[in-house]
């Protein structure tokens, strides 16, 4: 291959063994740089928050839970202990909190926002990705367009298409490249944004059936109180008001 006068720059010829992704940044120009480190720290935190779901909510987890709020209503402090999930689990440590202090609304809500940090871990970066890696497609856009308009303002007589040709594709590639990015980080998202809310919910359901069958008395030895329906009720829509919503 022969060097070619691009712009006014000569432009040796790439050696045929580059590697692709040296290709890739080349064609598509400074923007891909942060594009493919977005990309590589996507797929990073996709694998843990896959793995941290599919520990947490994998196969006969439900039955487990089940099995735990069962005990916790029935008041069975043997039963409850048997049934306990995993302590490093979300679900086993809120349990262990409602046995060592009881199952007062103060309790519950400080055992639930202790484990937030775990449910919402790196959800915050992953919106991050999904916002900026389109914005910088648009801005390696916008640089290849102006890299082909500089080119067609300095030379009187275009006599080589490709010299444009190389900023229209700069700018097409970010733009794909920014897509393929946000798009990739957005299912898996919405998907661990679903998870979420399903562990607040199965974390409600936990607390309401400790304070219906076993409540602050179980850490005093007292026999456990039964709260009415309307007393259930209101804690849990005062929980609901205090721990939901700020998923994402």
């Amino acid at each position: 291959m022969r060097a070619q006068l691009v712009g006014g720059r000569i432009i040796a010829p790439m050696p045929v063994e580059t590697s692709d992704l040296a290709v890739l940044i080349q064609r598509g120009g400074i923007v891909m740089i942060p594009l493919l480190v977005l990309s590589v720290i996507s797929l990073s935190l996709i694998v843990e928050r896959a793995w941290f779901w599919t520990t947490l909510h994998g196969p006969g987890r439900p039955r487990q839970l089940g099995r735990l709020n069962a005990a916790f209503r029935a008041g069975d402090l043997a039963q409850i202990k048997r049934a306990l999930l995993p302590p490093r689990s979300v679900y086993g440590q809120i349990a262990q909190q409602l046995l060592k202090h009881g199952a007062s609304d103060a309790v519950a809500i400080e055992a639930v926002e202790t484990q937030r940090p775990r449910i919402d871990r790196f959800m915050a970066t992953l919106s991050t990705i999904i916002t900026a890696a389109p914005l910088l497609g648009i801005l390696g856009t916008v640089l290849g367009i102006i890299q082909s308009f500089n080119l067609l303002g300095v030379q009187d007589t275009l006599t080589d298409p490709r010299a444009v040709s190389t900023g229209i594709a700069e700018a097409l590639l970010t733009t794909a490249m920014g897509l393929v990015v946000a798009i990739f980080t957005l299912f898996p998202y919405m998907v661990f944004r679903a998870h979420a809310e399903r562990s607040i919910g199965r974390m409600e359901s936990l607390i309401a059936a400790a304070q219906q069958g076993v409540g602050v008395a179980l850490t005093a030895g007292r026999p456990a109180a039964k709260t009415t329906a309307a007393e259930t009720t209101e804690a849990m829509t005062a929980k609901r008001t205090a721990v939901s919503g700020r998923i994402g």
